[in-house]
């Protein structure tokens, strides 16, 4: 019998709520663990995961039969919870509605780890309303300021 071959690469961007810098830089790495957990917990492959203190970004190699919204949906849910658990801040932490996916071809796959790898240098010379623009831009992406993530300079 004939097998399916499906190879899917996304490349996943979202932000803090108000984007406040709440992630901890001190809780970078317990927070990536953890949320890779989620993501292989459902036949996903974590690539790369990178964050700052307003937003994250991961590389997935995603399962055929988890839709992409789903994932999204369940890892931003999963790590607010364990995030307000662990009492990381004084306030409530929640993601920010929204997301960017964006899928990248075999060939690109090592461009994207280094390029999420070398996030804390990438934002010493762009902030993330212009890097998100950027990655938009890239992907000819149609867009109003409106329903772009809320940016506060």
């Amino acid at each position: 019998m004939p097998q399916s071959f499906i190879q899917i690469h996304i490349h996943f961007v979202f932000a803090v709520k108000y984007r406040q810098n709440l992630i901890p830089v001190e809780r970078n790495d317990e927070l990536q663990k953890y949320i890779t957990g989620i993501v292989q917990n459902r036949k996903c492959k974590m690539l790369a995961i990178n964050n700052m203190p307003d937003h994250l970004h991961k590389f997935v190699g995603l399962h055929p039969s988890y839709p992409p919204a789903k994932l999204v949906q369940e890892v931003k849910a999963i790590s607010s919870k364990f995030i307000n658990e662990q009492g990381w801040i004084a306030q409530r932490f929640e993601w920010q509605g929204g997301y960017g996916a964006f899928s990248y071809a075999r060939s690109q796959v090592k461009t994207v780890i280094r390029y999420i790898i070398n996030q804390q240098k990438h934002h010493a010379k762009q902030n993330f309303k212009e890097e998100y623009i950027q990655i938009l831009d890239n992907f000819e992406l149609k867009y109003k300021n409106r329903d772009l993530f809320e940016f506060y300079d």
